[in-house]
């Protein structure tokens, strides 16, 4: 069965980055089976309703400003997957989960940044799936474990966001980590690696400076996602946890 994971994708700049995560990330392809598709739920697109994303080729969708002019001549067409794609919305119609079909928006960069480190050739089928901040935390969940059949069918499943991520906090110049980061995501290790989603679902209450580390929860929401797929088995394996800017999390969960 194919495992399934949860990517931090920090800055758009990662993609042209060298360091230990990025590293990482560009040689997942050669300890992991090629799947037969990519689904993959990015922080970068809400929706309140769930949306599964149907483009025959996606655009790159640059979502960002300020940054090198080489990412803005990036691009990733990939192709999507129609039958793989009716297979997502029978398997959320079954579980009672709303949802609709987009056939024009491409990939934003908590996507692409992602997928061009993964797989750089874009020879990969991908649908993306959007995310919903106002849906409750178990909710997520299970909208992650609705999908979790297509493991069976060499299907990788990824979540892409940031366990902590604020962008009011970031300190460009530091070389440090602070404190309160490292506190809120020890927290969250201990309970992932417990499946302790009773303690999960209550983050924003439990634990150490949730505020701080998820102002907003849209970057978070993907990891319940991944999360979920794993419900089965129930096992959480954290691959590398580092820093940027002080505070900015580049983390890499495995769930299987």
């Amino acid at each position: 069965m194919m495992p399934s994971y949860f990517f931090a994708h920090g800055a758009p700049s990662i993609v042209l980055e060298d360091n230990a995560y990025t590293q990482l990330l560009k040689h997942f392809k050669e300890n992991t089976p090629k799947p037969k598709a990519i689904v993959l739920f990015s922080a970068h697109w809400e929706e309140t309703v769930q949306s599964v994303s149907a483009a025959e080729t996606y655009e790159t969708i640059y979502d960002f400003g300020g940054f090198q002019d080489e990412l803005y001549q990036m691009t990733y067409p990939a192709k999507s997957d129609r039958s793989l794609v009716e297979q997502i919305q029978k398997l959320f119609e079954q579980q009672g989960i709303q949802n609709v079909r987009n056939e024009q928006r491409g990939l934003d960069h908590g996507a692409w940044a992602v997928l061009k480190l993964l797989y750089p050739d874009a020879d990969i089928p991908v649908v993306a799936l959007s995310v919903n901040r106002n849906l409750p935390n178990e909710q997520q969940y299970q909208i992650g474990k609705a999908l979790a059949a297509l493991r069976e069918q060499d299907v990788l499943i990824i979540g892409s966001g940031g366990t902590v991520h604020n962008l009011r906090k970031l300190n460009w110049r530091s070389g440090g980590i602070d404190e309160w980061a490292e506190q809120f995501d020890s927290w969250l290790q201990n309970k992932l690696e417990a499946w302790d989603t009773e303690a999960l679902f209550q983050y924003r209450e439990l634990a150490p400076f949730a505020q701080e580390a998820v102002p907003t929860s849209e970057h978070f929401i993907p990891l319940l996602l991944a999360m979920g797929t794993g419900d089965s088995n129930r096992q959480a394996k954290l691959l590398h946890r580092s820093y940027q800017y002080g505070n900015l999390s580049l983390s890499c969960w495995q769930f299987s």
